[in-house]
């Protein structure tokens, strides 16, 4: 009888804690642009190989959940990386990339510490050297469209994508060529109407239009 109880005892501690680890989880959605074709064809790609995709800017926005004990609901965090090749490709290392961090503007302190650490957390090594932190408004709408995002981050970086159409299959064999660069829930391609930065930090500052660049998802952490 005691080994029963114990053993109800221990199933019941591990549903607290699962259930407690599931609401500290922190689930938002997902933005990422690449400088080349993420949704392309082979020869296409090939021929933006260690020539294009060297940037990218990646956003998460935090529909709710918390980070060492810090609510992040509702805010957002930018991340602009540039390496030094093609993100993604297997046969060129991009690392060590360089990387600007935009942290919302409407966070506190402790808010702006806590969204630092779970940018770097969800990054990995492509955030493994951060060379500047901003502070800005970024503002988020989606359209109804799926695919159909809009992101600003104050004066620093914009985005805007929609979803991809059949005017955008090129050559008949497209697919997802590279996939996203962070761990994601789910992601689909979408089609890059602009993708702008014009901050400090990287050396390089660009405003690039109309590609199959861009990732919208979604992600639990």
């Amino acid at each position: 009888m005691r080994r029963i109880l114990a053993a109800c005892s221990v199933a019941l501690l591990a549903s607290a804690l699962a259930a407690i680890s599931a609401s500290a989880a922190v689930r938002g959605n997902y933005l990422e642009v690449r400088s080349a074709d993420v949704y392309t064809g082979p020869c296409f790609a090939n021929s933006e190989t260690n020539l294009e995709g060297k940037q990218a800017i990646l956003a998460w926005m935090i529909r709710e959940g918390s980070w060492q004990g810090v609510k992040l609901d509702g805010l957002s965090v930018v991340a602009v990386v540039r390496a030094n090749a093609t993100l993604g490709d297997l046969f060129h290392n991009p690392y060590p990339a360089k990387a600007v961090l935009i942290v919302d503007a409407k966070a506190d302190p402790a808010q702006r510490q806590a969204l630092r650490s779970f940018a770097a957390s969800a990054g990995g090594q492509l955030l493994a050297h951060v060379v500047r932190v901003e502070t800005a408004p970024i503002e988020v709408e989606f359209a109804g469209e799926h695919g159909a995002v809009a992101l600003t981050a104050g004066r620093l970086a914009r985005v805007r994508t929609r979803s991809l159409c059949a005017a955008d299959h090129l050559c008949g064999n497209e697919e997802v060529y590279y996939p996203p660069l962070t761990r994601v829930s789910h992601a689909m391609p979408a089609y890059t109407l602009e993708d702008a930065f014009s901050g400090q930090g990287l050396g390089v500052v660009w405003d690039q239009v109309d590609k199959r660049s861009a990732f919208v998802g979604s992600f639990t952490l």
